[in-house]
């Protein structure tokens, strides 16, 4: 993007895929108001139609844990230990995706339910609430994609964009990234840290001695609930039990780090310069957040994918498939997206803004390549 220093608006420029994209001030104004506009409408449509819905996802996720776990404790019978493992996975991705992440969004506040209040949740993961809602919600969703910023570009482990510049340490830029997947509830943990800036002596421990009290109360709870407490109430079967909720863990944590990675990273995903964004408006920020983010059609191409297994993948990345439409609506129940999609797919082809979708093997394959890529000191 091409933007002076003056508090004025300017033309945006950025190029992806090889072609300039282009939006005036006026244009940009224009695409804001047609997305708040947006907004607004489905904001006013919200009522029990979103509330049962929730409530549905809730009363699965509790099911698949409840089944999943008791499941285990007959785990020395090898199909009893592989459908508890699964249950309990799909239970762990539900509560992180589908409704924690949303719900501490905000999405369902407007209910007035206090347990699905965005302010008291707490979710099945090392990671604290409180940390997560200022991490999270306020820093990445506000500076999305500005190097410098927002966080969550690398993470504080991974060099994943050019404009982060090179050093010895992002060689091993692969092996971080693979470590940051299976132990990824705790690299979110840790996020709040800034692990990074203590490593290079901007802060010290002890100015973040509060977050670290606080991941180590939250982690310790994890632990002891998965890998203590339901291992000892399965007496002789503590080992099935044991490996069946580290397994579970991992399938939670692979499948989070492909979700999120895949909305934030795969090719033609742009980043910007605080430089860049300094005399921002509505319109330009709404532009950052699509063409910093990317959607997900399923594990095949929208045409090949059947309705039913594409609602299901929908549902296990907590519509995050919807990336685009997670950044720019954050706040709105994200079951809304797909329908929601349409609409902003079409108004960003009348502006010319491009619209970043595929399937999961296609948009992983190219975060894969991108994580290699930036290992390397010409790039």
């Amino acid at each position: 993007m091409t933007l002076t220093t003056t508090n004025q608006p300017q033309t945006l420029e950025k190029m992806v895929a090889g072609h300039k994209v282009t939006l005036t001030p006026e244009q940009a104004d224009a695409f804001g108001r047609e997305l708040d506009e947006l907004k607004e409408r489905i904001t006013a449509d919200l009522g029990e139609r979103d509330a049962t819905y929730i409530r549905q996802m809730i009363k699965v996720q509790r099911g698949l844990e409840v089944g999943g776990r008791a499941l285990l404790f007959g785990g020395i019978i090898p199909p009893l230990w592989l459908a508890g493992t699964t249950m309990l996975g799909l239970s762990k991705i539900i509560d992180n995706m589908e409704i924690g992440h949303n719900v501490m969004h905000g999405q369902y506040d407007w209910m007035g339910d206090p347990a699905i209040s965005s302010k008291g949740f707490e979710w099945d993961t090392a990671c604290p609430a409180d940390q997560w809602r200022h991490s999270h919600n306020y820093m990445h969703h506000t500076y999305t994609n500005i190097v410098g910023l927002d966080r969550d570009i690398g993470y504080g482990i991974l060099r994943m964009s050019e404009d982060q510049k090179w050093r010895p340490y992002f060689l091993g830029n692969p092996v971080y990234a693979f470590l940051l997947m299976v132990l990824f509830q705790y690299g979110v943990a840790l996020h709040e840290l800034e692990a990074e800036r203590i490593r290079d002596r901007e802060i010290s421990l002890s100015d973040k001695r509060e977050i670290i009290q606080g991941i180590w109360r939250k982690t310790k709870r994890q632990t002891l609930k998965d890998y203590v407490a339901f291992p000892l109430l399965a007496g002789p079967f503590a080992p099935w039990v044991f490996t069946g909720n580290l397994t579970a863990n991992l399938m939670r944590n692979v499948w989070s780090y492909m979700i999120i990675f895949c909305g934030h990273f795969p090719e033609d995903v742009q980043q910007f310069s605080i430089e860049e964004t300094k005399a921002e408006t509505r319109g330009q920020w709404y532009f950052r957040q699509v063409l910093g983010s990317a959607n997900l059609t399923g594990f095949f191409p929208r045409r090949s994918a059947r309705p039913e297994s594409a609602k299901l993948f929908h549902i296990l990345s907590g519509n995050l498939s919807f990336q685009i439409e997670h950044h720019l609506f954050p706040d709105i129940p994200a079951h809304r997206h797909a329908e929601i999609s349409v609409e902003v797919r079409d108004i960003c082809n009348r502006y010319g803004v491009p619209y970043n979708t595929g399937s999961l093997p296609r948009q992983f394959g190219t975060v894969v390549r991108k994580i290699v890529k930036l290992a390397l000191p010409w790039t």
